[in-house]
């Protein structure tokens, strides 16, 4: 064998070796560059935004003011003092309406069959069933599309095994269906739960002040952060609701990990 044999097959190992080098690089980093658009414009128009929330809210700040002295963490003490963070907080999963007092469609109906009008707007527990009733129609849809997929995706080789047993349809439906779907209908509640605690349009509609209703009967954690804001034109409290409302997602996301971690660890260990 010549040396420059040798040379050529030095050089084409070179080449298949650089080849394969590219390949890898290829498969490796491809992927991170074709999701790279989303991570920067979510840094811009996400993650600046958050950030720059933070730093209102560890500042005394209003609208025609701007900017005032450092706080700290003063206005998350001073949100967590009022009544109204809590009263937020604890009506926000249950909201917005599309019934009037005098013209309703549902007060129309009871006044035709010779039924008094509720006050729908007033009575704290009429006001609740109303906006159930509109976040239920809201949600409906798309939490039926995610668990119509959930059980799509269920092999029919269980259903099969099952009938040939001799499994009716309710058993059926207990001991594989509900089963299956645990972690979808986790994933839906823990979805269902964090847009509750995002709602905003509902109640601007349910109530054209944005006040939350006399009472605060219907004041949620996005109505009371606008009230802060945009009412008081305090942006250092409005900005420490937010990362409030932020934190409690948070930590309603971690819960859904958690969860989600359990059930997928004790499948694997009955399998």
């Amino acid at each position: 064998m010549t040396t420059s044999t040798l040379v050529v097959k030095d050089l084409t190992r070179r080449g298949l070796g650089l080849g394969e080098n590219l390949g890898r690089w290829d498969l490796k980093y491809s992927p991170y560059l074709f999701v790279s658009p989303f991570f920067i414009l979510f840094a811009l128009v996400g993650l600046f935004p958050l950030l720059y929330t933070a730093w209102v809210a560890l500042h005394a700040w209003d609208l025609l003011g701007g900017q005032g002295r450092w706080t700290g963490f003063d206005n998350f003490a001073f949100i967590l003092q009022q009544r109204q963070f809590w009263v937020a907080l604890a009506v926000t999963l249950i909201f917005g309406s599309m019934f009037g007092e005098r013209y309703g469609l549902v007060n129309r109906t009871l006044v035709d069959v010779g039924l008094g009008p509720i006050r729908w707007h007033t009575d704290p527990l009429a006001s609740h069933i109303a906006i159930a009733t509109m976040v239920n129609f809201r949600w409906t849809g798309y939490n039926a599309l995610i668990l119509l997929a959930g059980m799509q995706a269920i092999s029919r080789d269980l259903y099969e095994a099952a009938t040939i047993d001799g499994a009716g349809s309710l058993r059926r439906f207990f001991r594989i269906t509900l089963p299956q779907l645990r972690p979808t209908i986790i994933f839906v509640i823990i979805t269902a739960t964090i847009g509750g605690l995002q709602i905003f349009d509902e109640p601007r509609l349910y109530d054209q002040n944005g006040l939350g209703g006399e009472d605060q009967q219907w004041m949620t954690m996005t109505i009371y952060l606008y009230k802060l804001g945009w009412t008081q034109l305090n942006f250092g409290r409005a900005a420490s609701v937010a990362w409030m409302l932020f934190l409690v997602i948070v930590a309603i996301g971690l819960v859904n990990l958690a969860i989600t971690r359990r059930i997928a660890t004790g499948e694997g260990r009955t399998a």
